[in-house]
């Protein structure tokens, strides 16, 4: 059907309309949409099986495949599917690098979708056909968590573009808005290369929550407050979301009156680090600066000439074991849920479906941890459907994105934190600080009682790259 075109991929994110955009493309003669088909908990649908004849399991051992299938699916059409930022990565350079894939980039307002998002949660209800059966609900706006939901948004953005200037390619936008314009579908579908045009749209979905933002979130005007810090760029419906920010800098913290500042690696021993920059000035954890941007960041360094930024190695083993225990072991707030369901399901990780209950002992544990080494190879390696995780990602590639704003004076390893993180208090005038307390992590075992060879060795193959950079020896 085109001569441009083989198949055609629509990157958006959860809460931008993609549903709606589906079903309209579905519309058109010759024009298929398979859905999320490489979502790393489902394929293209959550209560479908396959897609063309391919099982999840099949798509994750080689996505490739899949993506061939759908290529080629439909002589007298194309097909295509959404791909969101947290996706099957391993396809994405595929996509991005092949001048006969159409890319559609779908965007909205992040305080919309993140707002939608948070009612979604709290309802249940992602979908709405009839508006009868709609479920009411305020969200509650988390700083942090938007924080984090707008760097993903835009660091994904900026891969796009950048990617798309690079092979001297091109994208049809679409904005949220967009989606209820018929003569932008009928556009969009000429760029495809469709004869066929719609007189009017596919009325099937509902919009879930048409009132305006301060009446859907129940801390609004807190909600106003944080978002007065941000520059009011980040807000606009630009594709490459400018200006460009750092995705680490939101995590950053400082002391409250030390010119002191934590760059944290994910799954380190932030608690220790944390209560000890409270400490050098007397206050609570609470009373720590945080929240930073880069442009709030570049002005505290500014006012505070002879400033010092540190970050905390810790090893592995450990590492990986903290990430274990308190992103894919235990179930409530701060877990995984969707990945610890993906990796029972798909990576056989032997772990009970809620908390770990009386007959989880130590045997279990250990089986458990070690199970999930093995996935970490695989998934740092690009050879799961599965995100690589801040929590789990090396140590090394994390560096590397603080260089993308700004490097620490220091990397101290968590043994040495005793020695080090004194000295460096006293470097920027503290007088007399104190040391720093280590905080167990919450596991129902400690890693000593589970260590051995086989652990060690397993860490090692996955955290090769950190082994090597940093000089790790053996955790015990």
């Amino acid at each position: 059907m085109s001569d441009r075109f083989d198949y055609f991929v629509v990157f958006a994110e959860m809460r931008t309309g993609s549903n709606f955009l589906e079903a309209n493309l579905n519309a058109f003669d010759g024009l298929t949409c398979y859905g999320e088909a490489f979502n790393p908990h489902f394929i293209g649908y959550p209560t479908t099986r396959d897609i063309l004849g391919i099982s999840q399991l099949e798509r994750d051992a080689d996505p490739d495949r899949l993506l061939g299938q759908i290529r080629h699916a439909t002589p007298d059409g194309i097909g295509g599917f959404r791909f969101f930022h947290d996706h099957d990565a391993r396809i994405l350079p595929k996509l991005l690098a092949d001048e006969r894939c159409a890319k559609i980039i779908l965007t909205r307002n992040p305080v919309d979708s993140y707002v939608s998002w948070k009612i979604a949660q709290s309802t249940g209800q992602w979908k709405l056909t009839n508006v009868k059966k709609r479920k009411d609900a305020k969200a509650q706006f988390d700083p942090g968590e938007f924080e984090t939901h707008l760097a993903a948004l835009q660091a994904f953005q900026i891969t796009l573009m950048n990617a798309l200037q690079i092979s001297g390619q091109t994208a049809f936008y679409v904005a949220y808005e967009d989606l209820q314009d018929v003569d932008v579908m009928n556009g969009l579908a000429r760029w495809l290369g469709c004869r066929d045009q719609l007189k009017s749209l596919n009325t099937a979905l509902k919009r879930q929550n048409p009132e305006p933002v301060s009446e859907k979130v129940d801390n609004f005007e807190a909600m106003r407050a944080a978002l007065a810090k941000l520059d009011q760029f980040n807000l606009t419906r630009t594709p490459n979301f400018e200006p460009r920010r750092g995705p680490v800098v939101p995590a950053y913290t400082a002391a409250a009156k030390t010119p002191l500042l934590y760059m944290p690696i994910r799954s380190g021993p932030e608690p220790a680090v944390l209560a000890w920059l409270a400490d050098l000035d007397g206050v609570t954890t609470d009373d720590l600066t945080r929240d930073f941007t880069q442009k709030s960041l570049r002005q505290w360094k500014r006012d505070r000439p002879g400033h010092r930024s540190f970050s905390v190695l810790r090893h592995p083993v450990a590492r990986a074991h903290d990430a274990f225990c308190s992103r894919i072991l235990h179930t409530g707030k701060g877990s995984f849920a969707q990945i610890r369901r993906t990796l029972i399901r798909a990576h056989n990780l032997p772990l009970p479906e809620g908390d770990p209950g009386p007959d989880y002992d130590v045997a279990a544990h250990r089986e458990a941890f070690t199970a999930f080494l093995a996935f970490l190879k695989a998934n740092l390696n690009r050879q799961t459907a599965v995100r690589v995780d801040a929590h789990w990602a090396t140590q090394a590639q994390c560096i590397q994105g603080m260089a993308e704003f700004t490097l620490p004076d220091m990397l101290v390893r968590e043994t040495e934190m005793a020695e080090y993180l004194p000295a460096l208090a006293m470097q920027v005038g503290h007088p007399a600080p104190p040391d720093p307390q280590p905080v167990p992590i919450a596991a129902p075992f400690g890693l000593a009682d589970i260590y051995d060879d086989q652990i060690e060795s397993l860490a090692r193959d996955a955290y090769a790259r950190d082994y090597v950079m940093f000089g790790f020896d053996d955790w015990a």
